[in-house]
C-alpha cells in the first residue's frame, strides 16, 4: 500500500482535468455507458446550483497513467461521458444558432475554442475529432460520432447502451443553457470549472486495486467488478484472436455474474471462490492472487468459466430463499435450515468449503456437510467468539482438498485433524454458553433462533419466526422484581437463562408466581422447566442456564460415534 500512501489526491475542475492536451481512454472492456434519465436529472439539479455555489463536488476519479499526458479511466467514465455531453449538447445549441445566421462569425470561433478546449483537436484532412476521451469498445464509434457531428447518430440496430448515449445528449440539449452563443460559451465555462473532482493517479493495475479497497473500505464505492473486469479481459484477448461474437458473450457472462451477485457482495465472492482453489487470500493480497490465477489466455478463460458456474452457487448461499434452490434436486432442500443460520449470524466463511463441495459431493453428502460447517460455526463463532483468522486457514485447506477430490464424502471432513482441531470441546462450549450473554433489543431474532433449536432437540417443532421472546425477569422490572436480584440485576437481563419462548408475551412485568402457570400450560419445554422453580433469583437462573448449556452441547454436537 505504500504507493498509495505516497501519492497525493488532488481536487481538480472538470475543465483542469481535460485541458492541457491530456486524453483519457476507458478501457476496451469497461462497462458500457449506463446512466439513464434518473442520473441526468440529478446531474441537472447540481448542475443549477453553481450559480449560487460556485462549484460542485463530483466525488473520487480514479486514473491510471499510461504515458505523460495519457490516462485510463479506472473509476469514473460515467460522470466523464455526461459532463463530455452536456458541453457536446451545448455546443449544438451554438451550431443551430450558427444555422439561423446569428452572429456566424463569433459563434463558429466560439465553437473551434470550445472543440478544442473540452473535446479534442479536429484533423484537417478527415475532419474527425481527435477526442480527449475514448470509450470502450461498445460506446467508442457512436460517442467520436457525436463529436465530429454534434448530432445523435440516427442508426437502425442501435445497442442500448449507445441509444442512452444519444438520448442523453438530446436531453441535455433541450435544456436552456442560454440565448445567445456568448451565454452558453458563459454556461459551459461555469459548468467545466465548476465541477470539482478528487483525482487520484496510480501506476498499475494492483495499485489500482488496492485504491478501491482502500476507498471502498471507508464507504465510498468505487466499482472493484470493473477493475477486475478489465484484467482478467485484458489477458484473455492478450493475442488478438478473440473475435467480437466470443467477447460480446463473455460480456454477457460477466454482466449476469455480477447482476447475480450484485457490487457489495462481488470481492467476497471472488475471495472465496479464490480460496478453494489456492492458498488463503486476504482482500488486501487478492488482486494480485488471481492475478497468478489467469496470467494467460487459456487461464483466464477457464476461470471466467468458473466465475460463471459458481455464481449462482455463492448468489444462493447468500439467500436461503432464493428461487434457484428449486431448480436443484430435492435433496439440497434439507440445506437450507443451516443456510439459514448462516445468514442470520451473517457466516460467510463456510461459503469457501460450501462451494468447493457444490459440484464435488453427492446432495445427501452437502447436506451432512453443511449440517457439520453449521454446529461448528454455532459453537466456535456464535458463542465461544472464537478466532476468525485461525478458522478462515482451516476452511482454507479443507476447500482446497475437497476442490482436488482428496475428500469426497462429509464424514471426511468432519473426521480430519483440521476440522477436530476448530470444533470447540464440549467443556468449552458448555462453560461458554453457562454464562453467555446476547443484547436481547438488537439480537432478538437470533436467540429466538437459537432457543428454538433447543427446543427442537426437545421434541418441539418450533418455528422462531413465529413466537415471542420472553424476558422471565421483565427487562424493566418494577420493584417486587428487585427484591429478587437486588443490585445485580441489570447483569441478568440479557442471559440466554432469562428469555425463553412463547407463543403471545402477554405477561409483561407480572410476578412469577404468575408468569409460571402461564409457563406451565405453554407448549414450551423451555418454558415449562423454568416453572418447575419456585422463586426466579440468581441462584435459580444460573441452575436453569447450567442445564440450557447441556441442551446446548446436545443440540449442537457432531457425532463422533
Amino acid at each position: 500500500m505504500a504507493t498509495f500512501m505516497l501519492m497525493e489526491p488532488t481536487n481538480q475542475s472538470f475543465q483542469e482535468l481535460i485541458g492541457n492536451g491530456i486524453k483519457y481512454q476507458v478501457p476496451r472492456f469497461q462497462r458500457d455507458y449506463a446512466w439513464d434519465k434518473q442520473q441526468w436529472e440529478d446531474l441537472w439539479a447540481d448542475i443549477e446550483t453553481i450559480v449560487e455555489e460556485q462549484f460542485h463536488y463530483m466525488g473520487y476519479i480514479v486514473l491510471q497513467r499510461k504515458a505523460q499526458y495519457d490516462f485510463e479511466v479506472i473509476d469514473g467514465q460515467q460522470r466523464l461521458i455526461t459532463l463530455s455531453l452536456i458541453i457536446l449538447a451545448a455546443m449544438k445549441n451554438i451550431q443551430t444558432l450558427i444555422n439561423k445566421g446569428q452572429e456566424v462569425n463569433e459563434n463558429n470561433h466560439r465553437l473551434k475554442v470550445l472543440k478544442e478546449r473540452y473535446i479534442g483537436s479536429t484533423n484537417p484532412i478527415s475532419l474527425r475529432v481527435d477526442s480527449k476521451l475514448s470509450l470502450n469498445r461498445n460506446n467508442s464509434v457512436n460517442f467520436k460520432a457525436i463529436c465530429d457531428n454534434l448530432e445523435a447518430p440516427n442508426k437502425r440496430g442501435q445497442t442500448n447502451t449507445n441509444k442512452l448515449i444519444n438520448r442523453c445528449f438530446k436531453f441535455f440539449e433541450e435544456k436552456k443553457t442560454g440565448g445567445s452563443g456568448q451565454e452558453i460559451a458563459e454556461f459551459i465555462e461555469r459548468v467545466a470549472s465548476g465541477m470539482i473532482f478528487t483525482k487520484i493517479v496510480v501506476q498499475d493495475d494492483l495499485n489500482a486495486y488496492k485504491v478501491f479497497e482502500t476507498l471502498n473500505a471507508r464507504g465510498v464505492q468505487l466499482s472493484t467488478p470493473d477493475l477486475l473486469k478489465n484484467y482478467i479481459f485484458s489477458i484473455v484477448t492478450k493475442n488478438d484472436n478473440v473475435d467480437d461474437q466470443d467477447l460480446n458473450d463473455l460480456d454477457e457472462s460477466w454482466s449476469e455474474i455480477v447482476s447475480q451477485l450484485g457490487e457489495s457482495n462481488f470481492t467476497d465472492f471472488i475471495r472465496y471462490h479464490h480460496n478453494f482453489q489456492a492458498n488463503l487470500s486476504q482482500k488486501r493480497e487478492l488482486f494480485s492472487s488471481v492475478r497468478k490465477l489467469a496470467d494467460t489466455p487459456e487461464k483466464a478463460y477457464t476461470y471466467l468459466r468458473s466465475l460463471g458456474i459458481y455464481a449462482p452457487v455463492y448468489a444462493s448461499l447468500l439467500n436461503p430463499e432464493d428461487d434457484w434452490w428449486a431448480n436443484q434436486e430435492i435433496d439440497y432442500r434439507e440445506a437450507k435450515k443451516y443456510l439459514d443460520g448462516f445468514d442470520l449470524f451473517n457466516i460467510k466463511q463456510p461459503f469457501t468449503i460450501l462451494m468447493s463441495a457444490f459440484h464435488r459431493f453427492s446432495p445427501d453428502e452437502f447436506v451432512k456437510l453443511t449440517k457439520y460447517i453449521y454446529v461448528l460455526s454455532i459453537r466456535y463463532n456464535v458463542i465461544c467468539h472464537f478466532s476468525p483468522n485461525e478458522q478462515e486457514t482451516a476452511y482454507n485447506q479443507l476447500a482446497i482438498k475437497i476442490n482436488n477430490r482428496d475428500y469426497t464424502r462429509a464424514s471426511h471432513i468432519k473426521n480430519s485433524e483440521i476440522f477436530k482441531k476448530l470444533y470447540p470441546s464440549d467443556d468449552a462450549f458448555f462453560n461458554a454458553f453457562e454464562f453467555h450473554k446476547m443484547p436481547s433489543r438488537r439480537s432478538e431474532k437470533k436467540i429466538r433462533f437459537l432457543l428454538s433449536e433447543i427446543e427442537y432437540y426437545l421434541g418441539h417443532n418450533t418455528n422462531y419466526t413465529k413466537t415471542t421472546l420472553e424476558h422471565i425477569c421483565p427487562y424493566n422490572p418494577d420493584e417486587n422484581w428487585d427484591n429478587y436480584f437486588g443490585g445485580g440485576i441489570n447483569d441478568i437481563q440479557d442471559r440466554l437463562g432469562n428469555v425463553i419462548l412463547l407463543e403471545k408475551d402477554q405477561l409483561g412485568r407480572s410476578s412469577f408466581e404468575d408468569k409460571k402457570i402461564a409457563y406451565m400450560n405453554s407448549h414450551y419445554p423451555l418454558a415449562v422447566k423454568v416453572a418447575s422453580y419456585n422463586q426466579w433469583n440468581l441462584q435459580n437462573l444460573n441452575d436453569y442456564q447450567a442445564w440450557l448449556a447441556t441442551q446446548a452441547v446436545l443440540t449442537w454436537k457432531v457425532s463422533y460415534e
